[in-house]
Formats: C-alpha cells, sequence, structure tokens
C-alpha cells in the first residue's frame, strides 16, 4: 500500500514529519516544538502507521501513552480514538477496559449520546452524530456486540438527522452524512442510498455542502468514504489525486485547501487515506 502511496506523494517527507514530532511520553504533537502530546495526534500517527504497513516506532511508550491519556475527564471523541488506536497496535485488553469509560458518557438506552460534550476531532464543538460515529469505530476495535435494543436506539437517534437524502442539523452536510452512514453500516443496517455527495463534486475534490466553493480535504475525505460504502465511484478521480497531491506541504504534511494552511495529522492521514481509496476505485 505505502508503495502505491509512494508513486503519488513524498512519503518519506511524510514520515519524517510525523517522526519529528514524536516526544518522549510515545505521544506526538503536530507542533513540532510543544511537547503537548494528545490523543488525537498520537491517534493520528498510529493510523498513518498502520495505513502505510509499517511499525510504530517504540510501540509500548505509545500504547502506554494512549493508556494513560483513558481519563473520565476526557472527551468522548478522544477516549474513542484511545481505543481503537490501542486495538490497532494489538493492545486489546487495554482497548477493551477503555470502553467501560465511553459507556459512562454513552448509553443509547438512557438517551446519552455524548452530544454538546465537546472534544470534537474537528472543528472543536461536536456535530451531534460525531460521538456516534466515533464510539461505534471504538466498538468494533473492542469487539464490543451493540445489543438489539442499543441499535434502535441508535438508529432513531442517527434519523432524526436525515435531511432529503443526506444527514445535517440545518441541512446535509458532507461529514455528517458520511459519520451517519457509516454508523449505520456499522449497526447492520442497509446503508442507505444518497446523492449527497455527487452534488458536492467539483472538479477536484468535494465540498461540505452541495453546489458550494472552494473544495476542502475534510469533505474530500468523507465523500470518498462515503461512496464507497454506498458502492459508488467518484465522477473526476484523477482531478481528485491532483488535488489531494497539491495539499502537501514542504515539511511533509498536508493541509485542508489549496489556498492555504498548516500541515497537521488529521489532514495528513485524510489525505493518505482519500488517495489510497481514490486509486482503488
Amino acid at each position: 500500500m505505502g508503495s502505491k502511496l509512494g508513486n503519488y506523494v513524498d512519503l518519506r517527507s511524510v514520515l519524517r514529519y510525523i517522526e519529528d514530532r514524536r516526544h518522549e511520553d510515545g505521544g506526538y504533537c503536530f507542533v513540532s516544538l510543544l511537547n503537548e502530546t494528545n490523543v488525537n495526534d498520537t491517534y493520528y500517527a498510529v493510523k498513518i502507521y498502520d495505513l502505510l504497513g509499517l511499525e510504530v516506532p517504540d510501540e509500548e511508550k505509545t500504547i502506554e501513552f494512549l493508556h494513560t491519556s483513558l481519563k473520565p475527564q476526557q472527551a468522548t471523541v478522544a477516549i474513542a480514538m484511545a481505543v481503537e488506536g490501542l486495538a490497532i497496535l494489538g493492545a486489546k485488553d487495554l482497548a477493551k477496559e477503555g470502553l467501560s469509560l465511553v459507556f459512562e458518557k454513552y448509553s443509547p438506552l438512557e438517551g446519552k449520546f455524548a452530544v454538546g460534550l465537546g472534544g470534537s476531532e474537528e472543528f472543536g464543538t461536536a456535530t451531534p452524530l460525531e460521538a456516534t460515529y466515533w464510539v461505534l469505530r471504538a466498538f468494533r476495535a473492542g469487539n464490543y456486540k451493540v445489543s438489539s435494543a442499543e441499535k434502535r436506539k441508535i438508529k432513531d437517534f442517527i434519523e432524526s438527522f436525515r435531511k432529503g437524502d443526506g444527514y445535517g442539523v440545518k441541512q446535509a452536510t458532507t461529514t455528517m452524512t458520511c459519520q451517519a452512514i457509516f454508523s449505520l453500516n456499522a449497526l447492520g443496517y442497509p446503508v442507505p442510498k444518497t446523492g449527497h455527495f455527487h452534488k458536492c463534486e467539483v472538479y477536484g475534490g468535494f465540498t461540505e455542502v452541495p453546489y458550494s466553493l472552494p473544495p476542502y480535504l475534510e469533505p474530500t475525505f468523507y465523500a470518498v468514504r462515503g461512496l464507497r460504502l454506498i458502492n459508488e465511484k467518484p465522477r473526476y478521480i484523477e482531478p481528485h489525486i491532483r488535488f489531494i497531491r497539491a495539499l502537501q506541504n514542504p515539511n511533509g504534511g498536508f493541509r485542508r485547501s489549496l489556498e492555504m494552511g498548516i500541515s497537521n495529522f488529521q489532514n495528513t492521514y485524510r489525505a493518505l487515506r482519500a488517495l489510497n481509496d481514490l486509486l482503488s476505485f
């Protein structure tokens, strides 16, 4: 997988960008001069190494970092990321241990969906479906079997954000539509068809809402993932590949738009993951 991506982007500089931001505690921080390691950056470092088929350097330290980050005061999204990261690193028992903290914040049978608890991996304030998306990823990583009653409650919660053929708060958005259909699929429900992603497709990238500009990396990542879930292809695969390639900064990381933006770990992962998916269509 890594060698295929290496034909399109500079993977050596990607790895140098990630490795230069690893700290002694086993965690990562995308601002290299700051020793403020965090779950988000560490999770995406693990995901990048996993995507490229590489071992995480000093893996035991990273496992310890993620495990010690499992604290009640952490936001639901961060706890779910830590759980998934631990599972990827092979620490399945520690991942299952972390699920107990998820249940304290996310309990569908009690009507608790961790809405508005912050800690968003995206914009600082979580969208309503974000916690559900990440919790279900953690459930899968920890091999937790969701009960039939829980499935129905979660499905009803997801469907409360249906907006036409997509999902959102005031209108359908690419991020929430992908997170919704991913979550329904993870629960074992049929994935609903949607035309939302194609309405947001431009000649090189995707947008968050239909018929708008400019394209950004985040909706491009979610749209490509969403199209895979509904077994459809993007219309403009080569222009999308060129768009993503143009987002790599001189330091090896990726930014979110053609116009501006600093590198960070989540956008670097999204760029590599979306590019890998586009190359598989």
